[in-house]
């Protein structure tokens, strides 16, 4: 098959070599990162639910999941959400089949309850939180589209596009790394660190300075004094994750808006500013590599809750990612890769429009040394552009 498929250099320094760059990350308990995560647990549970009723994955989509913020009176050694927060998810999905009745809403119930234990265990489902499900139908030419197998190469549905970078700057890793094991390893000693952990990154020449927004847990402070050493604690641990990732000069801040003589502190009930007026949506925060990158090309399409058959919002943002890691594991001499990947509706996913793989080769490199390895891997990539369905449907692998 003769794909689409451009190799060309690009037109810019290296990130890493840029003399500012900007890298942000919302952590899994930002309202935005709730959005996400509920929208696709309820996608691959609908997934699911068809693949073990009809064999197949019917039309659908839940990327409309939105969040309003509920009101809080947290304080020293637990405090009490007075009023909840409210989840809707929203979107479309095939709720009968050949006659038979699908348990659509209630799988999606069910999927959010258990994605909200999991990430937000302060969390109280049905008091702290009321989740509510308004799914429609989707319209009979899109389900049509899902009648094929889940074997065959699907038709894109749309004209869209997804784009991926690789490898990662020091900033990037350093953001990136810094959230994941804060609200992993870093909590499993620290019950008192919320999933609310947003972190921003800038560098300026060689100097890395880094500011995290981390929700504390009031029933696990008792005084100002005991979230002040919080403080501190995160702040030396993300100082020592980052000096890890780097030579540069590393300054880390934390939790800048605390007025310590007002009385003003990041102290939350249930770990997340969802519970005090920060309301959220799906696709307002990360992109798929779980990264807001200004510095690079992104697509503005929410991947979090788009079916994972034929939605190029999201196989294509997903599979631009993973070509361009693919490429800069196995060829040497890339110092900067981005790929974009451009559907046409009624096209098969397999054979976009364009595929457009553009690079920053090292120096003594030319850009005809590696330009076939790299057209291969693309090339081999795309006609295993299936493999993301399966690997979205078995969540392994994130979209925010």
């Amino acid at each position: 098959m003769d794909r689409n498929i451009q190799v060309s250099r690009l037109d810019r320094q290296a990130v890493e070599d840029q003399e500012v760059e900007i890298v942000e990350r919302k952590g899994i308990g930002h309202p935005d990162s709730i959005c996400d995560g509920i929208a696709e647990s309820v996608s691959r549970a609908l997934s699911q639910l068809y693949l073990d009723r009809v064999g197949k994955v019917l039309h659908y989509n839940t990327d409309e999941t939105q969040l309003v913020a509920g009101r809080a009176a947290p304080a020293y050694g637990g405090g009490e959400v007075v009023e909840p927060i409210y989840v809707l998810i929203v979107g479309r999905a095939t709720k009968e089949y050949e006659g038979e009745q699908l348990p659509v809403d209630s799988t999606a119930l069910a999927a959010a309850r258990d994605y909200l234990a999991e990430a937000i265990p302060e969390l109280e489902y049905g008091t702290d939180v009321i989740v509510d499900v308004k799914l429609g139908e989707g319209s009979g030419d899109l389900q049509d589209v899902f009648g094929e197998e889940t074997q065959q190469v699907p038709m894109a549905n749309d004209t869209s596009f997804g784009v991926g970078h690789a490898p990662l700057t020091e900033t990037e890793t350093i953001v990136h790394e810094a959230e994941h094991a804060l609200n992993t390893t870093y909590y499993a000693d620290h019950p008192e660190l919320g999933p609310d952990v947003k972190i921003m990154g800038k560098r300026e020449g060689d100097r890395i300075d880094i500011t995290v927004a981390a929700a504390m847990v009031d029933a696990h402070i008792d005084d100002l004094d005991d979230y002040d050493e919080a403080v501190d604690d995160v702040r030396e641990f993300v100082t020592g994750l980052a000096e890890d990732h780097t030579d540069r000069e590393v300054n880390v801040d934390v939790n800048t808006a605390d007025d310590y003589d007002e009385g003003s502190i990041y102290l939350t009930v249930t770990g997340t500013s969802a519970e005090q007026g920060d309301d959220g949506s799906v696709g307002r925060g990360n992109r798929a590599n779980g990264l807001i990158t200004p510095n690079r090309p992104m697509s503005m399409e929410a991947t979090s809750g788009k079916n994972p058959v034929n939605h190029i919002g999201k196989i294509y943002n997903l599979l631009s990612t993973r070509i361009a890691e693919s490429v800069t594991d196995e060829v040497d001499g890339i110092r900067d890769l981005q790929v974009r990947l451009l559907s046409q509706i009624g096209r098969p996913i397999d054979e976009p429009h364009v595929a457009d793989a553009q690079l920053v080769t090292e120096e003594g490199v030319a850009l005809g040394d590696i330009e076939a390895e790299v057209h291969a891997i693309v090339d081999e990539e795309l006609a295993n552009v299936t493999d993301v369905t399966r690997s979205v449907i078995d969540g392994d692998v994130s979209t925010f």
